[in-house]
């Protein structure tokens, strides 16, 4: 039974980055971009006033100055302006050529058309080109994550495609002669499979592509033929039959179906039936059929797995140390991971566990913000 440690690093040793396609910039949320991006043009591309004022040379202030003109956004004084004079400018608009600073006008004082001003220094409220990105500055690196703030940079850029990895198309299945859609209404002895969802869920979250095979019988044959259909996908998750019952066999079906296994238990609690296997260049996770425990597999194993594949240069989540609210006692030997909410007091983080910690209770999600780490040596 193998560490968490070196369950994750053996796991990561066999992902390969996905293949680059071209997408329009309004698809590429969630996606990894391929290679870095150099800006063509600068950020903004001309001086413009940051504020509603008056432009004047500072050389010349302060002074009563009088007005000659306005320019607002989307204008251009193309003349340059003669010694002497104040321009009204508006937020946004070009900087008149020859005038270097711009006097809010709440500190200026109008009387007609001349207005007073006061000393002003070079470049005050002035937004100068390039100051946000100079052209052939990387503007996004390769490998990250496309969210809002990303693509709305690139669109100022003036992109309208981008080269991301492509998404990773991802196989879920289940297994249990006990589960039944979450739209059946479960009979006596039958269960919801609620993994399904959850996961699929997870999958979008990080930008691939779920894809549900269905649930299949506690038997070999029906288990290795679904897991066998699902080989044209990026990868395959399944769910259930990797436990010691009587009627857990994944294992012979996994070596049926084709999948060399690599790993088979890992020493964390809940999460310890985790299997992975390879079936060529598609890997083929094995979580256990309680919905806590394939959440918690599926953010230290897979989560990061997947957003490798998919090219991501951040693949873990962040981790910070924090107190729990009351004393844990656990054996050495398997670490324990902790369904919990975090807050600040002061200093510390403090972790309030969730009162349900079962392998089987959901209702944890709410009010949660953290998995809770113990090591395995700790007691």
């Amino acid at each position: 039974m193998q560490s968490v440690e070196a369950a994750a690093k053996a796991v990561a040793a066999r992902i390969e980055r996905l293949a680059v396609e071209r997408v329009p910039l309004a698809d590429a949320r969630s996606r990894v971009l391929a290679d870095d991006i150099q800006a063509a043009r600068a950020l903004p591309i001309f001086d413009n006033s940051a504020m509603d004022g008056y432009a004047a040379r500072s050389a010349e202030l302060p002074a009563t100055l009088p007005v000659v003109g306005m320019v607002a956004a989307g204008q251009v004084m193309a003349e340059p302006v003669p010694p002497g004079v104040a321009i009204r400018i508006l937020t946004g608009a070009p900087m008149p050529v020859g005038l270097d600073t711009v006097v809010i006008q709440e500190d200026a004082k109008v009387d007609g058309h001349n207005v007073t001003l006061p000393a002003s220094p070079v470049g005050d409220n002035v937004r100068r080109a390039g100051e946000d990105i100079m052209p052939g500055e990387v503007a996004v690196t390769g490998g990250t994550r496309l969210f809002a703030g990303e693509l709305g940079l690139l669109a100022a850029l003036g992109l309208v495609e981008v080269s991301v990895v492509k998404a990773p198309r991802v196989a879920l299945t289940t297994t249990g002669d006990e589960l039944v859609d979450h739209a059946t209404t479960p009979l006596p002895g039958q269960i919801v499979d609620s993994s399904a969802h959850m996961l699929g869920s997870m999958v979008k979250a990080l930008g691939g592509e779920p894809s549900y095979f269905g649930i299949a019988k506690d038997d070999p044959i029906s288990l290795a033929a679904m897991i066998a259909s699902a080989f044209d996908h990026d990868a395959i998750i399944r769910t259930g039959g990797v436990s010691v019952g009587d009627r857990d066999h994944a294992r012979s079906a996994l070596t049926a179906a084709g999948v060399e296994l690599e790993l088979w238990k890992v020493a964390m609690k809940p999460g310890k039936p985790f299997s992975f296997g390879m079936n060529g260049r598609v890997p083929v996770f094995g979580l256990p059929g309680n919905p806590v425990s394939s959440f918690v597999v599926f953010e230290l194993f897979v989560r990061p797995a997947l957003l490798q594949m998919g090219g991501a240069k951040v693949t873990q989540r962040p981790r910070v140390p924090v107190q729990l609210v009351r004393g844990y006692r656990k054996p050495a030997g398997r670490a324990h991971y902790i369904r919990a909410r975090v807050v600040r007091n002061g200093a510390h983080l403090i972790a309030h566990p969730h009162p349900k910690q079962g392998s089987a209770m959901l209702s944890w999600v709410m009010g949660c913000s953290a998995v809770v780490e113990l090591p395995a040596d700790a007691t």
